[in-house]
């Protein structure tokens, strides 16, 4: 049976041009060009100042790494994030009360009296909570226990 070599550390690129892979070379080449291209354009003042983020910029390219991933994928979600459209899944709109709602409300209110003088609530937050209270009203009304009115904080 013929025995093969399986390939080891796929993901470390060579080193080419000395201690920098191709890369590296090629970020550190390109900035170093864009820097004799203001140097030589360029009075030296302003030239500095352009020069001087072309070259941090190129470094970072070629040697700073991300959370273990290249700079270069940081700069491109970067670009993806700011530039490309943005799905918003959720936002929250609160209701403006008007004076006028606040009446009819009121007015409704006042048109279930029956069910104001029990105490019945019209909604609450969940089905489980209406169902609790549903069957514990009906449990102190068959026991022929009165409502006082007064809460502990300890109720359901």
């Amino acid at each position: 049976m013929a025995q093969y070599q399986v390939p080891q550390f796929i993901e470390i690129e060579d080193k080419i041009f000395g201690p920098l892979t191709l890369k590296q070379f090629i970020y550190l080449a390109g900035g170093a060009g864009l820097c004799l291209a203001f140097f030589t354009l360029l009075p030296i003042y302003i030239a500095l100042v352009f020069m001087v983020p072309v070259a941090a910029f190129a470094a970072a390219l070629a040697f700073f790494k991300v959370n273990g991933r290249p700079f270069i994928v940081a700069v491109e979600h970067a670009f993806g994030y700011f530039f490309g459209t943005k799905l918003y899944l959720w936002k929250q709109h609160q209701e403006k009360i008007t004076p006028s709602a606040k009446l009819q409300s009121l007015d409704h209110m006042k048109s279930d009296s029956a069910q104001a003088l029990m105490g019945v609530p019209k909604l609450s937050q969940s089905k489980l909570k209406d169902l609790s209270w549903a069957l514990n009203v009906k449990d102190r009304a068959k026991m022929g226990i009165a409502d006082t009115g007064a809460r502990t904080g300890f109720e359901i």
